[in-house]
């Protein structure tokens, strides 16, 4: 029987996506060279410190732009409804491996949705902070005090960020077939069926 297949993404989504990821690594790595002493070795990979330091708000800029984008096209299918309640009253049974105890959910679960919000949360926390102590554009105009307070709410976010992209891996990696969705776009109805049932009953019409 041969095997059927359900559009999960767009191809703009899916190019969106892995430029997203490249340039979270491309402002990581610079942005971590100069999070702690230790990593400052990061900081070759651009050329040294001056280029890491140019180079880490545009990368950052273009990758909040880049995610705006993606945020405009798929918020509306992130936002919590009553029944993830349910869901995350059940994840416990999920990280057991019991499937079949979880309530049927559509495109996205709550887990999902969390981390959804959560990056978006972070990114326009990184935005906000970094512009204030954005050496040379903008430094200059905020007081010193705010400038310091923006440091750390910066690497803090910073932090959540890398927290939430973490966890976004692990769980594509983790649910088998997920990874598909991001590289070929599509997803095989058994595994739509089994992790989102209802998706599965609005893309397919079947109960």
């Amino acid at each position: 029987m041969a095997i059927r297949y359900l559009r999960r993404y767009e191809d703009r989504d899916r190019m969106n996506h892995w430029f997203i990821a490249l340039m979270f690594v491309l402002a990581g790595l610079s942005g971590l060279a100069f999070f702690h002493p230790s990593l400052y070795f990061f900081s070759a990979l651009f050329g040294g410190g001056v280029w890491a330091r140019i180079l880490h708000p545009f990368f950052g800029v273009i990758m909040v732009a880049a995610f705006a984008v993606l945020f405009l096209r798929l918020w509306r299918e992130n936002v919590f409804t009553p029944a993830d309640r349910e869901w995350v009253e059940h994840s416990a049974d999920m990280l057991r491996g019991d499937k079949a105890a979880m309530p049927p959910v559509g495109k996205y679960n709550a887990g999902q949705k969390g981390v959804f919000w959560l990056m978006a949360g972070c990114l326009a926390v990184l935005l906000v902070t970094g512009i204030t102590f954005w050496q040379p554009w903008f430094a200059n105009s905020f007081p010193i005090l705010l400038r310091r307070l923006a440091v750390v709410l910066h690497a803090a976010s910073a932090v959540g960020l890398i927290l939430g992209v973490t966890m976004h891996v692990y769980a594509a990696i983790w649910v088998k077939g997920t990874i598909r969705a991001m590289t070929r776009g599509t997803v095989t109805e058994g595994w739509a069926r089994q992790n989102h049932p209802l998706w599965h009953r609005e893309m397919t019409g079947k109960q």
